[in-house]
């Protein structure tokens, strides 16, 4: 029989997702099967599964850690925002809608025995599964109808650890703070907490273990200093892209607002002779840039208007003037052509807008999206790219003839005469090392990354050694409890 547990945090981005990732490949490498589950996700970074759907990015690389495939019933509820207010919500890797916030709420009852159906399947044939909750518990606000933290624990069953950042700060507070206000029965499936993200002498908490402790009676199991080598893992948040000085090549990229799938990013910020550099809204793109990626976007037509209002398109246009490479991927590739048509509303009201005009194609959205693991070809050189497609909508044009991508029944992504203009929907390109490889060969830089798949493994065995040094794993273990239908 399996057996499981919940790891909850105190906030958001306490850094649940990589702790489960440790979690799940300290117990592999232990020798026990596991597998991860996230009930409900909130992320526009996914990933699509063998079985044909997408889930979030981080269970993607949990299901890594726990050297499995990733399927749909990892993450069964994935909502991936369009605006302020308002989301899609993917089922079991399927759209099945878009709502405002405040509908969705009405959605759950109906969501909640997806959920189990997902994490029943799953638990199946494991030993442990390690669940990663969403947000905070403590947000009792949205207790009633919950799928995410405390309503699944309750009905599957399942005993929780918090968890508490210390980086941020006031972390006592997060943890007794949330022991106070949740209800009895909320509290009391809580079993334990850990500490994460502590910079310096642990020792120095001890007292603040302590009290923690007699604020909550919750068993303590152990405080996890700052993993140094978090970087080198895919980030699920852009925001934890880390702005990597010293490299000879500067590979610039707008924020934008809906940024999507920027863990195309990833390899190139693992690459020592490479800068990658997010800039936020507000802030000129630099014009010491080799290269300016769009990159994908959730909200394409409201992501490049921003840009327009950031005045990203001057110095997009100046850093073509002088030369320089761009690269757009997905909703990117979109922005880049002379119009994109949006007829039936899909991201908002129907409405055409002009696109940047640095490639000859044309984009008309639609409702069909496109889920898909591709196998391509480079056209000038024969190299093979491995990714996925995940998108809405589809781009035509003279400069898609013949494309620079070849793909086994068609060409993909367009490039314009001068050769320094590229599109694509295919996301995870840089992923395939022989590629990355000539790509930034081509900008004047040697790759010194052989296989970024190896140096993720590598950075998770570390990270479960890691975990393994400073967390009690066998007190963890003994806390879980059994799957039972």
């Amino acid at each position: 029989m399996a057996k499981a547990i919940m790891i909850q945090g105190a906030g958001s981005n306490v850094g649940k997702s990589i702790l489960v990732a440790g979690i799940c490949r300290a117990l592999l490498n232990r020798g026990h099967t596991v597998v991860p589950f996230k009930p409900q996700n909130m992320s526009n970074n996914a990933a699509v599964t063998m079985d044909g759907g997408e889930i979030g990015r981080a269970q993607a690389l949990q299901a890594m850690a726990c050297k499995r495939d990733p399927t749909v019933h990892m993450n069964p509820i994935l909502l991936k925002p369009e605006t302020d207010i308002g989301a899609q919500v993917v089922v079991q890797g399927k759209r099945k809608t878009t709502v405002k916030a405040r509908e969705y709420s009405s959605l759950k009852s109906e969501l909640l025995p997806k959920v189990l159906e997902s994490f029943f399947t799953i638990a199946n044939s494991v030993d442990f599964v390690v669940i990663e909750g969403a947000g905070s518990p403590a947000e009792i606000n949205l207790r009633e109808g919950d799928i995410a933290n405390m309503g699944f624990a309750d009905a599957a069953n399942i005993p929780v650890v918090l968890v508490g950042d210390i980086d941020r700060g006031g972390v006592i507070a997060q943890l007794a703070g949330t022991h106070v206000i949740l209800s009895e029965e909320d509290r009391t499936r809580i079993k334990g907490f850990v500490i994460n993200k502590f910079r310096g002498d642990v020792s120095l908490f001890d007292q603040g273990i302590i009290a923690i402790e007699e604020q909550t009676s919750w068993q303590n199991l152990g405080v996890l200093p700052w993993f140094k080598n978090a970087w080198r893992l895919p980030a699920e948040d852009v925001m934890d892209i880390v702005n990597r000085p010293g490299g000879k090549i500067k590979i610039v990229v707008p924020r934008l607002a809906r940024i999507s799938n920027f863990d195309d990013l990833a390899p190139l910020v693992a690459e020592p002779n490479v800068t990658v550099e997010i800039i936020e809204e507000g802030r000129p793109l630099p014009g010491d840039a080799e290269l300016i990626i769009l990159p994908g976007s959730k909200s394409t037509i409201s992501d490049l208007e921003n840009f327009r209002e950031n005045g990203w398109h001057i110095d997009l246009h100046a850093h073509h003037r002088r030369g320089g490479q761009i690269l757009g991927i997905c909703g990117g590739f979109q922005m880049l052509g002379k119009q994109i048509h949006d007829p039936d509303g899909i991201e908002g009201e129907p409405k055409s807008i002009e696109g940047l005009g640095y490639l000859d194609v044309e984009t008309k959205m639609g409702p069909k999206k496109n889920l898909a693991l591709t196998e391509a070809y480079t056209v000038k050189s024969n190299i093979p790219v491995n990714g996925y497609e995940i998108h809405m909508g589809e781009t035509s044009g003279p400069d898609c003839e013949p494309g620079w991508l070849r793909l086994t029944h068609r060409s993909e992504g367009a490039v314009n005469n001068t050769k320094n203009v590229h599109g694509c929907y295919l996301h995870g390109l840089f992923n395939s090392n022989a590629f990355r490889k000539e790509f930034l060969e081509n900008l004047g830089a040697r790759s010194e990354l052989d296989c970024y798949q190896a140096d993720i493994e590598k950075t998770l065995d570390e990270l479960a050694a890691f975990i393994e040094k400073n967390i009690k794993i066998d007190k963890l273990i003994s806390l879980c409890g059994p799957v039972v239908q």
